[in-house]
């Protein structure tokens, strides 16, 4: 992960999970931490490098693959961190993302991984939308739910760490169908992001831009696609159709692969996000038949 200067003052370290940096004088505010330890010893190393400083800490959203690397942090560092309501509850308590991902029951062995579960951490303020100073440094918290339930993206000037509220070209490709817990929220992120004029935008998964808009699009149309194929997939099953196979040939149409459990979970959540606009909507209804959810599709 390389060091990229965006401007005097913002930064980001570049990798398969994006890592924000913020510099005035003194303080030094670290975006994210990438997914575990060895990734914290590289970031930490080119900051102390450059003598750059590492006064405070802001996560995003509470999944594994950008906190990973916070607890490491904290035991090398004194360092105030910062995380939004409700995703603080998960830093603290790590489990629960395997849990909510397993429906809510204990996870088994292979769900407690690294990508699914990192470290505990310790978070010394919780915080919503609006402006904060991290020492001299003045920032808007924005927020960018969908992806998670309370994720925050940070402005500075003229740049926005926009975290998962949107994915690079290439992410969209490889996942084809992205993790999402709403489907409406993650649709109304990426508008209100359209909506910023004149703001680059550094994403969670891919490379900043100065003009985003054509990857905002992309990532806008790709959720609709997703939600066109759901209801093309539905319109088969002229008696309903159950949730297994109803994903089954969501992924197949998309081409998905499902390894492991852990896999399967995260496509089984955002696949049902997708189901749930469907319902509220009021283009599918859901009936319990035979012991099963059973989905039609309404004729438009």
């Amino acid at each position: 992960m390389d060091l990229i200067q965006i401007n005097h003052e913002c930064y980001y370290f570049q990798g398969p999970v994006n890592v924000g940096y913020i510099n005035q004088g003194d303080f030094g505010v670290l975006i994210d931490t990438g997914i575990d330890q060895q990734v914290m010893k590289h970031i930490i190393r080119q900051l102390d490098e450059k003598s750059l400083p590492l006064t405070h800490l802001f996560i995003t959203h509470a999944h594994a693959d950008h906190y990973g690397g916070a607890k490491f942090l904290q035991t090398k560092r004194t360092i105030l961190t910062y995380a939004p309501q409700i995703e603080e509850a998960i830093l603290r308590n790590p489990v629960f993302e395997p849990m909510y991902l397993l429906q809510g029951n204990r996870p088994l062995d292979e769900m407690r991984n690294k990508f699914l579960e990192a470290p505990p951490i310790e978070v010394d303020h919780i915080v919503s939308e609006g402006v904060l100073l991290f020492g001299s440094i003045e920032v808007e918290l924005i927020a960018l739910p969908g992806h998670s339930i309370n994720q925050l993206g940070i402005k500075v000037g003229n740049v926005l760490y926009a975290a998962d509220g949107y994915f690079g070209s290439e992410q969209l490709a490889k996942h084809k169908i992205p993790f999402i817990i709403d489907a409406d929220a993650t649709l109304a992120t990426i508008e209100k992001l359209l909506s910023m004029s004149g703001i680059g935008m550094v994403p969670g998964h891919g490379t900043y831009e100065e003009n985003p808009a054509k990857t905002l699009i992309e990532n806008y149309d790709h959720h609709v696609s997703i939600v066109t194929t759901m209801y093309e997939t539905l319109q088969q099953f002229k008696d309903g159709c159950n949730f297994e196979t109803f994903m089954k040939e969501m992924c197949r149409n998309w081409e998905v692969t499902l390894p492991s459990l852990s896999v399967w979970s995260l496509y089984r959540t955002a696949l049902y996000a997708y189901l749930i606009k469907g319902i509220e909507d009021k283009r599918i209804t859901y009936q319990i038949k035979d012991y099963t959810p059973i989905f039609n599709l309404l004729e438009a």
